[in-house]
C-alpha cells in the first residue's frame, strides 16, 4: 500500500512539474532558514557542556547590592589571590582556574618572521578542570613558566603544520622577545565553548610581568576570572552565609567603610558578596558582566527563532495554497476512488504520505541549502558553527521530528478537504475548489503580514545604525589614522616618529593616547570618594595635541601646555557632564580640585571639553576627564592625514616605522571605522532580519502566485464570456487583482502597529536614537503592493490574452 501511494505521489508530480517544483523550492527555503536559526539557538544554548566536569565548574562573580539608588549588578573580574585562597579556606573546592585574558594580539617572531596572535594565560590545572581536547602533548602540559599550549589552527598558522610540540617560538611581552616552549596542541575550540583562545601561557609566568605583578596579593586589584572545581553535590555554591563569611575574612572593613562613606542600603545581607555561576549557565546569564565571549540574552535567541519560524509558517503557508490549487485538477480521481470502494481515511493517508514525501525531497534540498548558506550565517551571526551532528546530537531528532511536523502541517489541510468529496458531486462536476474562501485568504494575508513586518523592523535598524554611524560623536573622527603601538618603547619612538611625518605636507597634525577609541579599544575608570559621596570617572591619558587634532571644543579654561611642568603632574580637563555630577558649573569649574582621586597628589581642573561620545551612541555620555600624567605611556599615536588619497600618507607612514621599529610590523587603523564597530551588532541584526524578510516575500509571491493560478483555473469560463461581451485586458487585470491586493493592504493594517510597537520598544536600549517615521511604513506597504500586482500580474495577464473560445470549451 505505501508502495503504491509513493508511486501515485511521484506520478502527481511528474504531471505537475511547475507547481511541484515551485513546492519543493519554497520549502526548502524555508525548512533551510530555520535549520540555520535552530542551529544557532542550539549552539547558544548548549555552551560549554563538552567539559566533563562541567557539572562541577563554577565562575567566580562579584555581587554588589543596589546601593543610593544604584541599580544592583555582577561582574566575573576577580582579584589574583582568590582562587587559591578558595582552595586553601574550603574543603569543597578541588581546584581551581585563573584565566587573563588577551586584550590584543601579541607579536610572535618564528625563524625571523614576526606574526601575529592572541596570548592569553591559565593556571597549570587548566587542562585538568576542563576538557579541552588535546591532538599532541599531555594534561601536564602547562608546568614550566615558559611553556604555552597552543590550538591547531594557530599551530597551521604559525608553522604551517599542526604537529609542534617541542618547538620554541619568541613572544614579545613588555619590552622583550621571550622564548617560549609548546607542550601541547589542542583541537580548535569548540564554537559553544566561553573560553577560547590561540596560545595559552602559564599564569605563573603572567604573575612576573610588570602587568602581572601589580595583581600578586592584591585584593583590590580584579582583573581576572577565577574558576573552580567542586566536590560532586557540593551545597557551597547556594550556602550565601559560608561565602560571605568568606569574602568578610579578606575584606574586613567593607561594610564599614561603605557606611562611612555614605551608602545605604536595604535588608540583612552583605552589601558586596562572592557568588559561584554554573559553568553552563554563564553564556546567557545577563545579570553578571563579563567574560572572554560575550554573553548572550535567551530573549534574543527566542526571538531569532521566532523569525525564523515565522519564516517556515509562510513557507508551510505557501505549500498549503499550492496543495489547494492542485486539487483542483484531482476532484474526479477522489470521486472515481471512494466509488470503487476507497474510505476516507485511505484518502487522508495517501494525500498526506504525498505531503510528507514533498517535504522530505524539501528537507534534503534545504539542508543542502543550508550547509553552502553556513559561511554566510556564520558571518552575520559571528559564530565559527557546523553541522555536527556529534557536537549537537540533538540536531538529529529535531530536524526528523521538524520534517515530520510540516509535512503533517502543511498536507492535513489540502488532505481533509480532498477527502471530504461527495462522489456524486464530482462526477457531475459540481465540486469547485475555490481559492477566494476565509481560510485561502486567511493564509495568504498572513503570508504578507509577516513579511511586511519583518521588512518595516529591517528598515527600522538600518535607519538606527545609520543614524548612530553618522551622528558627530563631538570631534573631528574623519581622516584620522589610529597607529598601534604597543609591546614598543613608546616614550623613545613617539618624537621621532612625529618629527619624521609632520614635515610632510598631507599630514594635518598628529597626538598621542594611552587608550584607542572605538570597539575593543578598551577604556580606562577609576572610581573614588568626593567630598563623602562615591564617583565613577572615566580617564584618558592623553599628550598637549590631542584636543586640537582630534578637533574637540575648549567651552572653559585651557588646553594642556608642554611649557607648564604642573601639566604632567596634577592638571586634568574634564567634560561637560562631570561638571553637572559633581555640582559644578561651566564658570566655577576651572581650578575645582579632585580630592580623594589620588593620595599621593591632588589633581585640580584647568579646562572643561565640550561632552564627545567616546563609547557607543546606545550609552549616555558619562563623566570623563582628560590628563597627561608622566606615569602613563602612550600607546596609540593619532595622525591626521589632510582629505583624498591616504595612500601615500600611509606609505610614508610604514616607511618611518620601519626605520624606527625594524622588527615589529606597522599596525594601524581608520577613527572612523573603529568606531563604526560599535554597531556590528545592530548591523548582524538588520542583516539576519533583512534576509529573513527577503525570503519571506520571495516565499510569499510563491503562495500568491499558486492562489492566482487556482483563481485563474476556477474564472476560466467567467473570463472568456466577458472577453467575449467586450471586456478589455485593463478590465480584466483588475478583477483578478483587486481581491488579491485588497489582502495585501489588509496585511499592511495588520504589520504596522505590531512592528511600530516592537521597534519602539527596541529603541529605548539606545540613548540616543531616531524617531519612527511614517514614510518607512507607506514605503513598505508601496513595495509590497507592486510586488502582488507584479505577481498576480502574469497569470491575470495570461488569462486575459488567452482566445475565448478555448476558455469556454474548458470543463
Amino acid at each position: 500500500m505505501i508502495k503504491h501511494y509513493f508511486k501515485i505521489a511521484l506520478r502527481n508530480l511528474g504531471r505537475q512539474k511547475v507547481l511541484s517544483l515551485i513546492n519543493i523550492i519554497g520549502l526548502s527555503l524555508g525548512l533551510a532558514c530555520f535549520s540555520l536559526f535552530l542551529l544557532y539557538a542550539v549552539n547558544e544554548f548548549s555552551f560549554d557542556r563538552f567539559h566533563t566536569n562541567a557539572d562541577n565548574i563554577f565562575r567566580l562573580y562579584r555581587w554588589t547590592e543596589p546601593m543610593n539608588g544604584q541599580e544592583a549588578e555582577g561582574d566575573v573580574y576577580m582579584p589574583s589571590p582568590l582562587g587559591p585562597a578558595l582552595k586553601r579556606d574550603m574543603p569543597d573546592v578541588v581546584n581551581y582556574v585563573r584565566f587573563r585574558d588577551a586584550w590584543q594580539e601579541s607579536f610572535i617572531k618564528i625563524d625571523g618572521q614576526v606574526k601575529r596572535k592572541k596570548m592569553s594565560f591559565a593556571d597549570p590545572s587548566v587542562l585538568s578542570v576542563f576538557s579541552f581536547p588535546l591532538k599532541y602533548g599531555a594534561k601536564n602540559a602547562l608546568q614550566d613558566p615558559r611553556s604555552v599550549i597552543i590550538t591547531q589552527q594557530a599551530a597551521k598558522d604559525l608553522f604551517g603544520t599542526d604537529n609542534v610540540v617541542g618547538r620554541t617560538m619568541q613572544v614579545k611581552t613588555e619590552e622583550d622577545f621571550v622564548p617560549f616552549t609548546i607542550t601541547a596542541v589542542t583541537e580548535n575550540i569548540p564554537a559553544n565553548s566561553s573560553i577560547r583562545f590561540e596560545l595559552l601561557g602559564n599564569f605563573n609566568y603572567f604573575e612576573t610581568t610588570s602587568s602581572g605583578t601589580r595583581g600578586v596579593n592584591n585584593w583590590n586589584r580584579s582583573s581576572y576570572i577565577t574558576y573552580v572545581q567542586l566536590n560532586p553535590g557540593s551545597g557551597l555554591p547556594g550556602d550565601v552565609s559560608r561565602l560571605a563569611s568568606f569574602r568578610k575574612k579578606y575584606y574586613p572593613t567593607e561594610e564599614a567603610d561603605l557606611k562611612q562613606s555614605g551608602f545605604k542600603w536595604t535588608g540583612s545581607a552583605p552589601p558586596v558578596r562572592f557568588g559561584l555561576q554554573p559553568l553552563r549557565a554563564g553564556h546567557t546569564d545577563t545579570k553578571i558582566y563579563g567574560g572572554i565571549v560575550d554573553n548572550v540574552n535567551p530573549q534574543t535567541i527566542w526571538i531569532l527563532l521566532s523569525i525564523a519560524a515565522g519564516v517556515l509558517l509562510i513557507a508551510c503557508i505557501n505549500f498549503t495554497t499550492l496543495a489547494i490549487g492542485r486539487s483542483a485538477r484531482r476532484a474526479k480521481e477522489v470521486g472515481v476512488r471512494k466509488v470503487i470502494g476507497g474510505e476516507r481515511r485511505q484518502l487522508v493517508t495517501q494525500f498526506l504520505s504525498e505531503a510528507i514525501i514533498l517535504t522530505i525531497l524539501s528537507a534534503a534540498l534545504g539542508l543542502a541549502f543550508a550547509k553552502l548558506l553556513l559561511p554566510f550565517f556564520n558571518g552575520l551571526s559571528g559564530r565559527d558553527l557546523d553541522f555536527s551532528f556529534s557536537q549537537y546530537p540533538e540536531m538529529a531528532w529535531m530536524l526528523a521530528g521538524l520534517i515530520l511536523l510540516v509535512g503533517l502541517l502543511a498536507g492535513s489541510y489540502p488532505a481533509f478537504i480532498l477527502s471530504s468529496f461527495k462522489p456524486v458531486e464530482v462526477l457531475k462536476s459540481k465540486i469547485r475548489v475555490h481559492g477566494s474562501n476565509l481560510f485561502t485568504k486567511t493564509l495568504v494575508t498572513v503570508q504578507f503580514a509577516l513579511s511586511i513586518g519583518l521588512i518595516i523592523s529591517t528598515a527600522i535598524i538600518l535607519q538606527q545604525t545609520n543614524y548612530m554611524a553618522s551622528k558627530n560623536p563631538g570631534f573631528n573622527k574623519e581622516n584620522v589614522v589610529v597607529v598601534d603601538a604597543s609591546d614598543t618603547k613608546t616614550k623613545e619612538i613617539y618624537p621621532l616618529f612625529k618629527q619624521a611625518l609632520l614635515s610632510r605636507g598631507d599630514i594635518a597634525g598628529m597626538s598621542s593616547a594611552e587608550l584607542g577609541l572605538g570597539e575593543n579599544e578598551g577604556w580606562s575608570r577609576s572610581g573614588f570618594e568626593y567630598k563623602g559621596t562615591h564617583k565613577d570617572v572615566y580617564e584618558y591619558f592623553v599628550d598637549a595635541d590631542y584636543i586640537p587634532v582630534m578637533g574637540m571644543q575648549l567651552l572653559a579654561g585651557r588646553n594642556f601646555d608642554p611649557r607648564i611642568a604642573d601639566d604632567t603632574v596634577t592638571s586634568v580637563i574634564v567634560n561637560e557632564t562631570m561638571v553637572k555630577d559633581f555640582g559644578w558649573t561651566i564658570q566655577n569649574a576651572v581650578g575645582q580640585k579632585l580630592t580623594g582621586y589620588m593620595e599621593s597628589k591632588t589633581p585640580v581642573v584647568i579646562g572643561v571639553v565640550k561632552d564627545f561620545n567616546y563609547r557607543p551612541f546606545s550609552e549616555k555620555i558619562m563623566p570623563q576627564m582628560f590628563h597627561q600624567f608622566s606615569d602613563y605611556t602612550p600607546f596609540k599615536f593619532f595622525v591626521r592625514i589632510k582629505p583624498g588619497n591616504p595612500a601615500p600618507a600611509l606609505a610614508a607612514m610604514q616607511s618611518t616605522w620601519k626605520g624606527l621599529v625594524a622588527d615589529l610590523p606597522f599596525r594601524y587603523s581608520f577613527l572612523d571605522e573603529n568606531l563604526d564597530n560599535f554597531y556590528k551588532a545592530e548591523r548582524k541584526w538588520s542583516s539576519i532580519i533583512g534576509w529573513a524578510g527577503g525570503v519571506s516575500v520571495f516565499l510569499a509571491c510563491l503562495g500568491l502566485f499558486g492562489l492566482a493560478s487556482l483563481a485563474v483555473v476556477n474564472r476560466t469560463k467567467e473570463i472568456g464570456i466577458r472577453k467575449v461581451l467586450g471586456a478589455t485586458l485593463p478590465v480584466i487585470i483588475q478583477l483578478l487583482a483587486k481581491d488579491f491586493l485588497k489582502l495585501v493592504l489588509i496585511a499592511l493594517l495588520i504589520a504596522t502597529p505590531f512592528a511600530w510597537y516592537f521597534m519602539n520598544k527596541w529603541l529605548q536600549d539606545f540613548a540616543y536614537r531616531i524617531s519612527v517615521s511614517g514614510w518607512i511604513f507607506l514605503l513598505t506597504g508601496i513595495v509590497a503592493v507592486v510586488i502582488a500586482l507584479f505577481t498576480v500580474g502574469f497569470h491575470a495577464v495570461r488569462a486575459a490574452m488567452a482566445n475565448p473560445v478555448n476558455s469556454l470549451r474548458t470543463e
